[in-house]
């Protein structure tokens, strides 16, 4: 009977040696969600950017209500999405009976981020204008 901790090989009989070590699911899942979590921040940051800006321009510019909506919505996703990686990094894949549910948390968080992209499509579509001084230096150089 083999032991809920044993480690899955997910490549029987591969002939490659230096690919004959089984896949420690743990390792696979803790970078995936690493590179999630560090593309997450970074579109974290650059909303937070253009949340910055469409304040500043005030509720005077067009789209200012749905800009600030769509924004303040893609930020709480980025963050239950950061919790989500987070706590599907901290659990043991190789546990078998734990799988069904890091699996429903991955589906979760991968629709989270389907939202996500949809929301900071139409944030790109309505734009953010440049105001102030970089506005007015970039409409004196273009270049």
């Amino acid at each position: 009977m083999e032991s809920e901790t044993e480690i899955i090989d997910l490549q029987p009989g591969n002939p490659n040696p230096r690919r004959s070590q089984p896949i420690n699911l743990n390792h696979y899942a803790t970078k995936k969600s690493m590179a999630e979590s560090m593309l997450d921040v970074a579109l974290f940051m650059s909303n937070t950017t253009r949340l910055k800006a469409v304040l500043e321009q005030g509720p005077a510019s067009h789209y200012y209500t749905a800009l600030v909506t769509l924004i303040s919505v893609s930020l709480l996703l980025q963050v239950a999405i950061g919790i989500l990686l987070v706590v599907i990094a901290r659990w043991n894949l190789n546990e078998v009976g734990k799988q069904g549910q890091v699996n429903q948390l991955n589906n979760t968080a991968t629709s989270l981020v389907a939202i996500t992209v949809v929301i900071n499509v139409f944030i790109t579509a309505f734009g953010v204008h440049k105001t102030g001084s970089l506005a007015a230096r970039t409409s004196r150089n273009p270049l």
